[in-house]
C-alpha cells in the first residue's frame, strides 16, 4: 500500500500469523520442498537454500503489492505454511490470496481455514480491500470445499490452466467481496493492526 506498513502478529485460536524472519530459513526451505503442497498449489519451480534466503529477505520487507504471513502453530511456534495477499491493486481495491500448508500432519486440522479467515479479515479491515480472489485446481477438492465453506463464490473456470505430468488441469476461479465477508463474519473497522 502507499503508506508504510508494519506487519502485525495475528493470533487465532490455534495459529499465529507473522512476518518471516531470517531464522525461518530452514523451516521455510523445508516448506518449499514439500512435494504434495507444491502439487496442490501448482508450483513447478525448484528452490535452492540460497534462492530461498534471497526470497526471505525480499518478502520480509513490506511491499505495496503483497503481504506475506507465515503460519505457525500457536502451542509450538512451528512454521507450517504461509498465506499471502499478492497482486494488490489499490485502485480497484482487489488482491489475490494464496495459501500453502506443509505436511500431511498439518493438513485437515483447520489451520488453513483459520489462516484464510484471518487473512481475509486483514485484507478487508486493514487494507480496505473490496474483492479478494483465488484460483484452485480441480484436482484439489479438499481446498475447493474449504474455500466454499469460508464463503468464496465460484466465478468461472480457466480451462487447461496447468500442465503437469502430461495432463492439463482446469483452475476454478473464486472470489469474495467485502459485503459477503461482512455478512458472514464480524467486522471491526476500528481494529488496530500493528504490534
Amino acid at each position: 500500500m502507499t503508506e508504510s506498513v508494519t506487519m502485525p502478529n495475528i493470533e487465532g485460536e490455534h495459529i499465529i500469523m507473522r512476518g518471516i524472519k531470517e531464522f525461518d530459513l530452514e523451516a521455510y526451505y523445508n516448506f518449499l520442498l514439500d512435494a504434495e503442497m507444491g502439487r496442490l498449489t501448482g508450483s513447478q519451480g525448484k528452490f535452492s537454500r540460497e534462492q530461498t534466503a534471497v526470497w526471505i529477505r525480499k518478502i520480509s520487507v513490506p511491499a505495496e503489492d503483497r503481504v506475506d504471513f507465515m503460519i505457525t502453530v500457536k502451542e509450538t511456534d512451528e512454521l507450517i505454511g504461509e498465506v499471502v495477499l499478492n497482486e494488490i491493486d489499490t485502485d480497484n481495491r482487489s488482491a489475490n490470496i494464496r495459501i500453502g500448508i506443509r505436511g500431511y500432519e498439518h493438513r485437515g486440522k483447520g489451520y488453513g481455514t483459520e489462516a484464510m479467515t484471518q487473512m481475509l479479515r486483514y485484507g478487508f479491515e486493514a487494507l480496505k480491500l473490496h474483492r479478494i480472489h483465488l484460483g484452485v485446481y480441480t484436482f484439489n477438492p479438499r481446498a475447493i470445499h474449504v474455500y466454499e465453506k469460508i464463503g468464496f463464490q465460484r466465478e468461472g473456470v480457466e480451462r487447461d490452466a496447468l500442465y503437469v505430468d502430461g495432463e492439463f488441469h482446469d483452475m476454478i476461479l473464486m472470489s469474495m467481496l467485502e459485503d459477503e465477508f461482512r455478512a458472514l463474519y464480524e467486522v471491526n473497522r476500528d481494529r488496530k493492526w500493528t504490534n
